[in-house]
């Protein structure tokens, strides 16, 4: 963890607690708006520190976070939660059930596109007149 003196740039950060799978993912998220303090975006090269609540924006979730301790590298799954405390509200958490609901037309990944005959059955049963 860091010591005092020490900076850890943003994209860093979010990298080594594995909200983003490759540090040039975080940065593209930081540049594209999708990190956000206070309102405002947040530049890969900014400086990370302590309490401070950041807004994750995931289609179709935006995940609110604590930063509660500062890791210097790439941490496992496990010592990576303690880095964080989740205060994403959850209606926030339900979107991502929405999509498994029936109706929605959710299809399980890797069933492929729906062939002529199945089409016909998710069609009679979205509009039934």
């Amino acid at each position: 963890m860091v010591t005092d003196g020490e900076k850890v740039r943003f994209d860093k950060w979010l990298w080594a607690v594995r909200f983003y799978k490759t540090r040039s993912m975080a940065a593209a998220a930081c540049r594209k708006g999708k990190v956000i303090i206070d309102n405002m975006p947040v530049k890969p090269s900014a400086n990370v520190s302590l309490d401070e609540i950041i807004n994750v924006k995931k289609t179709p979730v935006i995940f609110t976070y604590r930063i509660k301790k500062i890791p210097l590298k790439r941490l496992s799954a496990k010592l990576a939660k303690e880095c964080f405390e989740d205060l994403t509200p959850q209606e926030e958490s339900d979107k991502l059930k929405v999509k498994e609901l029936p109706g929605f037309g959710y299809r399980k990944r890797g069933d492929g596109r729906p062939t002529k005959k199945e089409r016909r059955i998710i069609d009679k049963y979205k509009d039934p007149l």
